[in-house]
């Protein structure tokens, strides 16, 4: 054999010995998650990439199969702004809010349904069990419209149809989970008087995920996580408490597009979620990595100092 040949022979065994390692690492991490509900908010950026886009649902079947239970929040914000564009409607946003006219919630809903309907079929096709759902099913989440505040004595902002929650009820997502399917969520909601709203899929996905007790809430999204050093990944923060990420973004270390990511994560945090974190989608398996090995590849923010990853 030549030396060619045993060092492309000994490659071959490191990568089948990684493998075997990451298996490893994961069997007390499936174990332990078992039955438990783990919600993912999956958009944006991270869903432009019909390769990795397939991936991410590979996994998130994987993780059913293996008995958790997973939701599948979506957005679909860059398609919507898209949308509105060849129809010629403004595509206006206020203080990261979109603002939401008649004209502008039927661009959402039927943007948002054709996305659904894409990660339905894409699950179903990769042997997992879905089924698309909005917040208006089972009256998920129960809405008021968003009241902005007056700023500098001004007149307050009118969002128009966006919608704040202010109720969830869960019944259709545990009758689907006792049937081992995989609820997708589109984040719709819908007020006592049968008006439909759009709502802020992040904070969308906190809010449900506290009331599923969720064990994980995971941000798929197109950052690395937290850096302290936004210009360099290799100052990724593996795992952060909720204080520490007040006083990083006090510090300015956390900043601009960060902190509504950040802020939903603490959302889900103070709703009863036991860990959260913030993953770049863009990563192949970025999902599994996290949860079922032991360093992760994002940012876990926790309650308090840690004792375990899981």
């Amino acid at each position: 054999m030549s030396v060619k040949d045993k060092n492309m022979l000994d490659n071959e065994l490191r990568e089948l010995l990684d493998k075997a390692q990451t298996l490893s690492e994961a069997l007390p991490y499936i174990r332990d998650f078992q039955d438990e509900v783990v919600l993912v908010k999956y958009g944006g950026a991270a869903m432009e990439n019909e390769e990795l886009k397939r991936l991410v649902v590979r996994d998130v079947v994987l993780l059913s199969l293996i008995g958790m239970k997973p939701v599948l929040v979506h957005g679909g914000g860059p398609e919507i702004s898209a949308t509105m564009d060849r129809l010629g409607l403004e595509a206006k946003f206020v203080n990261g809010m979109r603002v939401t006219d008649a004209a502008a919630m039927q661009v959402v809903e039927m943007v948002l349904a054709r996305v659904r309907g894409e990660l339905v079929a894409l699950i179903n096709s990769q042997g997992g069990k879905a089924v698309g759902l909005t917040g208006k099913d089972g009256n998920m989440l129960v809405c008021e419209k968003l009241q902005a505040k007056k700023e500098n004595g001004k007149p307050a902002q009118d969002y128009g149809f966006v919608g704040e929650v202010k109720e969830v009820n869960t019944e259709v997502i545990r009758v689907l989970h006792d049937q081992r399917f995989i609820p997708v969520v589109s984040p719709i909601g819908v007020d006592r008087q049968a008006n439909t709203y759009n709502i802020n899929a992040d904070l969308a996905a906190a809010d449900l995920a506290g009331a599923l007790f969720a064990r994980k809430f995971v941000l798929l999204t197109d950052v690395r996580g937290v850096l302290r050093d936004a210009s360099d990944p290799a100052t990724l923060i593996n795992t952060v408490t909720k204080d520490e990420v007040v006083k990083l973004t006090k510090d300015g270390i956390i900043k601009g597009g960060m902190i509504p990511k950040t802020t939903a994560c603490l959302r889900a945090l103070d709703r009863g979620v036991k860990k959260a974190h913030i993953l770049d989608g863009r990563l192949p398996h970025a999902l599994l990595l996290e949860l079922l090995t032991d360093t992760g590849v994002g940012t876990e923010i926790r309650h308090r100092e840690k004792k375990t990853k899981a």
